[in-house]
């Protein structure tokens, strides 16, 4: 059968500092379903990238009295370095300053512009006296008039979630100076979504693919009303917008990041010299393409981006599924980058390894309801789940078989009913874990990649082969032949979850190639008999630590990674 076409996206960070954990989310989900399409044959890109347009980086560069591509250069290069040791598979991470984005953005603007969509308006805006600027979207925090939440930006409130617009707030003060802004008059140029309320409302209806919250969030925003959404800003930093008379006007960045999917396939494939395979993700209908958000950038991706792309008069494949997580809340609150609120990505690192990580987002992913995150539940995911049970149950078998069947894989004489119904649990496990991949139901996934070891040991437990080989060697041999044969599926399935552990699983095996080169199937298929092993290491660590004793060592870690950076100040 022919591989199908999936393009895998998440959503672009701001650089105004390293992503934390709630944005790694996003990178992550994206990443374990790439990898399980890639294991399933199919032809996979997955882009995303910097974020380095808009008021957040331009505010934090300010604050720190530098220019804001000096801020983005730096912070771009380090995320790029993080993004290999985290174990992300980016066909291609770029950047919002890559020449393709911007080229890309004009035309694409001016397409829907010529099309009928963009008009211009004179407009009443915030404006900061002592700061002389214009203060849109970061520029402008305040109450928000539709849930009281007291630190509403003048783009959304990330509490309830609305769209606003500055002059929206309720007791405005600019971000920089928290001086009391002034009302003055400007013209802008919008996008005409109202225009595009019936077509966008029957995408939103038809599309079976998108979850429960973010197709009622979405039908919610269009029976209430879509507005005029601004294209442009008052400010310096960005990408010139491309109309007539708006020479000294910027793209509102949000319009512009959400067209950088489509700019970032467009680059992955001019670099490998395929300049036309591009629209084979975009336009052939066939194609999956998959983006994975916070419920906050749900409006972004089920409205906005399809109606940018609707309105350029293309018939560009619109998102087929929108997998939206709830916030993973740091002391109660939403983990922020400019409230440095949270545990950013190279400070994780610091810490523990990548996988260790990896897994404990995946397995608590929070996917129905906001998260607090908890070192309890870190501990006790690395320690119960990835080295008492999966690591202890590879260890003990490959140690078993090197010491007492001198490293080959035992040949199996008449297994009985029930190794037989353990190999039929195995290929259940191996095709709910897909479904669930699938589905998005990534929490259910991870937790059941650890349910398949979670079975191999009590096989062993229940069998004890240690005893049994003193007086039935066969058997033995038979119960160590069933248990290899789930290792061998355990790399497979865990691999698009901890890619290193199943790497080093894969090697342990002394099997050919890379794990991540092989097929989904290959997890089901029997590692011969006699098939020499190598001696195999631990796959991990527990952590001889409490919690108060790890976040001792997450201020350690802060300490020296401000030490080690040319802006301590703005570490948290």
């Amino acid at each position: 059968m022919k591989p199908g076409k999936i393009l895998v996206a998440s959503a672009w960070p701001y650089v105004n500092n390293l992503p934390h954990l709630g944005t790694i989310l996003h990178f992550l989900s994206a990443d374990v379903v790439a990898r399980y399409y890639r294991l399933k044959g199919e032809d996979v890109v997955m882009v995303s990238g910097s974020d380095e347009h808009g008021t957040p980086t331009e505010v934090e560069a300010v604050r720190q009295g530098i220019q804001p591509k000096q801020l983005t250069d730096k912070n771009h290069a380090k995320i790029v370095e993080l993004l290999k040791k985290w174990g992300f598979s980016f066909n291609n991470y770029t950047r919002t300053e890559n020449p393709v984005h911007k080229e890309f953005v004009q035309e694409h603007l001016m397409k829907i512009y010529n099309n009928g969509y963009i008009f211009t308006q004179e407009t009443e805006m915030l404006f900061c006296e002592k700061c002389n600027r214009f203060l849109p979207d970061r520029y402008v925090e305040g109450k928000c008039p539709y849930c009281g939440y007291e630190r509403a930006r003048g783009d959304q409130c990330e509490d309830c979630g609305r769209l606003l617009e500055t002059t929206l707030l309720l007791e405005p003060y600019c971000a920089i100076c928290n001086g009391k802004p002034v009302i003055k008059r400007t013209t802008h140029w919008y996008f005409d979504l109202p225009k595009l309320s019936e077509q966008l409302g029957k995408y939103v209806e038809n599309n079976k693919q998108l979850p429960g919250n973010a197709r009622n969030f979405s039908l919610n925003l269009i029976k209430e009303g879509l507005k005029p959404r601004a294209v442009t800003r008052d400010v310096s930093w960005g990408i010139q917008a491309p109309f007539p008379g708006a020479e000294d006007k910027r793209i509102y960045v949000w319009i512009e990041a959400v067209l950088g999917y489509v700019s970032a396939t467009i680059e992955h494939f001019r670099n490998i010299n395929e300049l036309e395979k591009w629209k084979e993700y975009w336009f052939d209908k066939k194609t999956k393409t998959l983006y994975f958000i916070g419920k906050d950038n749900i409006p972004f991706h089920t409205i906005i981006l399809p109606a940018l792309l609707i309105a350029s008069g293309e018939d560009y494949n619109l998102p087929w599924n929108v997998s939206t997580t709830e916030f993973l809340q740091f002391k109660g609150e939403k983990a922020s980058k400019s409230q440095k609120l949270g545990i950013f990505m190279d400070e994780a690192l610091q810490l523990y390894p990548a996988d260790y990580w990896r897994y404990f987002l995946m397995s608590t992913r929070p996917e129905t309801k906001d998260t607090n995150f908890s070192w309890e539940i870190f501990i006790e995911k690395v320690n119960a789940d990835l080295n008492d049970t999966f690591g202890n149950f590879i260890h003990r078998t490959l140690t078993f078989i090197n010491t007492q069947f001198n490293g080959q894989i035992p040949e199996p004489k008449a297994l009985d009913a029930e190794a037989q119904q353990i190999l039929t649990t195995v290929k259940e496990k191996v095709a709910t874990i897909a479904q669930e991949i699938e589905a998005c139901k990534l929490q259910s996934a991870a937790n059941n990649v650890i349910s398949l070891s979670r079975t191999g040991n009590q096989y062993l437990n229940e069998k004890e082969p240690w005893n049994l080989i003193k007086k039935d060697r066969e058997q033995a041999a038979n119960i160590l032949y069933v248990a290899a044969q789930i290792v061998k599926a355990l790399a497979i399935v865990s691999a698009p979850f901890i890619p290193f552990a199943a790497e080093e699983i894969w090697k342990t095996l002394n099997l050919s190639g890379s794990v991540h080169e092989q097929k989904w199937d290959e997890a089901l298929k029997p590692l011969p008999p006699n098939h020499k092993i190598a001696k195999p290491k631990p796959l991990f660590k527990k952590i001889d630590a409490n919690e108060q004793e790890v976040d001792e060592m997450l201020a350690k870690a802060r300490e020296k990674l401000a030490k080690t950076t040319s802006d301590p100040a703005s570490r948290p």
